[in-house]
């Protein structure tokens, strides 16, 4: 069956990630081993899984195969982060919620957005930061506003990732209170090519 025929008539415009790609190419490459597809329709539905753009284009490659793991991964609405001295990081891989509620006292928050999955256009990040710093680690279309944080004896650092002219894929609005501590806004830091986004 085409490619083309298989595409759904409303499919989701949502922006798929490296993630959502490389989970639907496993799909694909178990079903031709199961001898669900061809070698040339596997091959198809890889070349346009590689290149798909949005979630429905992925999502039509799939549809007439078994399993959960054609779809993409369930997103959460609210993540929760409570500690006090201690550090939490969202690295590569990690489902980006509708909103994030963080409390954190002598303690590092780090939210690194260069291979996250992107399930929204939005992110409200309420947060009470006391001693420490709430990093966001970013990448091109995605734009941070902290307007609505109040700061007390701290102090901001932001940096936007990328050419200001590129389309905005996720919206993160911070709200809130930080004292004695830093916000840190920034892209991936690069090291002899490499990126090191915690460094």
């Amino acid at each position: 069956m085409s490619v083309e025929l298989m595409r759904t008539e409303e499919p989701s415009g949502l922006r798929a990630s490296h993630a959502d790609r490389d989970r639907v190419v496993d799909v694909l490459t178990a079903a031709a081993a199961d001898g669900r597809l061809t070698a040339p329709e596997h091959e198809e539905r890889v070349t346009a899984a590689l290149s798909a753009r949005t979630l429905g284009e992925l999502a039509a490659l799939t549809a007439d195969l078994p399993g959960e793991a054609a779809g993409p991964a369930p997103v959460k609405d609210v993540v929760r982060i409570e500690q006090q001295g201690s550090s939490t990081t969202r690295g590569d891989g990690w489902s980006v919620p509708r909103r994030m509620d963080i409390r954190s006292a002598w303690g590092d928050v780090t939210l690194d957005f260069t291979r996250a999955e992107i399930g929204h256009d939005s992110l409200r990040i309420d947060v009470d930061l006391k001693g420490g710093t709430l990093r966001l680690i970013t990448r091109p279309g995605v734009v941070v506003d902290s307007d609505s944080l109040v700061i007390g004896y701290g102090k901001t650092r932001m940096r936007p990732a990328g050419d200001p002219g590129t389309p905005v894929v996720l919206r993160v609005e911070i709200h809130g209170r930080l004292s004695m501590g830093v916000l840190e806004v920034r892209p991936p830091r690069r090291l002899f090519g490499r990126r090191a986004a915690t460094a």
